[in-house]
């Protein structure tokens, strides 16, 4: 599926938007997987309560999109960063990614999240009496247990073929890791790592970008800069060298940030539908929740479509439009 098309698919084929960069996808190779794959992929968006008029313009990115991340692989598991603002559909493109890998590529594929590598409570606690208030709400770096995510990749890369790898879960209805008991187990060596998150990837700041407030909360509740200086030595120093295991980084660049607050509300609302034990959050307090991600969310921004390996451009409406490759 990586070479140019040879020839125009065969008449009477269901035909995919292409989206890529010229002789990157084989618009042939998708129509044909993307028959066979068809009925399994729409019964997947069911799952994912995602209107079946989508699924050509999501199987034209992750069709074409799976096949680039095998034609990657080597002898070791290649791991790849999915980077994307809050609600832009990075676990949705997992599952999707995870499920086409193995099934169209034979890949082994294991799939984790940094939301799932969250401090406990407890330790969010004692930052924000050590160092900051702010940290006790998870979502930026230094509220992660960096070292966890290291030592998972690591076990993954190293797996003999009867290891059992234990991939991180965090409850967020409860605000605590999930028990050790309850993590699932990854059987053998991968292939591939699905590594995804808001800020996988992210750079630090420049000194300077860290003097004015974005927004509110930094004005009012940070006004000598002390998180956000915290927040950009973590990125500096310990998730710097987390974010150095990765492979390849895939980037959802999400239109604007206004976006990402209405996505984030229907993320939050699909989370409750999910299960009871959920208490979704109200719009004042998913406001005040997403002020924590905007100072690094704009810096993304401006800042990943020049580093990620591929770049995944999205619309106001949630449509991919383009498909950029830096290499």
């Amino acid at each position: 599926m990586g070479e140019p098309p040879t020839s125009a698919p065969t008449p009477g084929r269901t035909a995919l938007p292409n989206l890529w960069p010229p002789g990157m996808v084989s618009e042939a190779d998708c129509a044909l997987l993307w028959e066979r794959l068809r009925a399994p992929f729409l019964a997947r968006l069911g799952a994912h309560r995602i209107d079946p008029d989508a699924a050509d313009g999501l199987a034209a990115v992750y069709l074409p999109l799976a096949a680039w991340i095998a034609g990657q692989r080597g002898n070791a598991p290649l791991v790849v960063g999915i980077n994307g603002a809050q609600g832009s559909g990075k676990s949705t493109l997992c599952d999707f990614l995870a499920w086409i890998l193995e099934e169209a590529h034979g890949c082994r594929v294991a799939v984790f999240s940094i939301d799932d590598l969250y401090k406990t409570r407890a330790e969010r606690e004692r930052l924000a009496r050590e160092v900051h208030p702010l940290l006790v709400t998870r979502g930026v770096p230094g509220t992660h247990d960096v070292a966890l995510g290291r030592a998972t990749l690591d076990a993954l890369r190293s797996a003999e073929p009867h290891t059992m790898t234990p991939l991180p879960r965090f409850d967020k209805a409860r605000d605590e890791p999930a028990p050790r008991a309850h993590w699932p187990r990854f059987q053998g060596r991968p292939d591939v790592v699905l590594f995804e998150g808001w800020c996988v990837g992210t750079p630090p700041q420049r000194e300077d970008a860290l003097r004015e407030p974005v927004n509110a909360l930094e004005r009012d509740e940070d006004p000598d800069g002390r998180w956000r200086r915290y927040v950009n030595q973590r990125l500096a120093e310990d998730y710097a060298e987390l974010f150095r295991e990765l492979d390849r980084l895939v980037l959802l660049q999400v239109p604007a940030l206004a976006s990402v607050f209405e996505w984030r509300t229907l993320q939050e609302r699909k989370l409750a539908e999910a299960g009871p034990r959920y208490q979704a959050m109200e719009a004042a307090a998913l406001r005040r929740f997403v002020l924590h991600y905007e100072r690094l969310t704009l810096h993304n921004l401006d800042q990943l479509p020049g580093r990620a390996d591929l770049v995944l451009y999205l619309d106001p409406q949630h449509r991919f439009t383009r498909v950029e490759a830096r290499r």
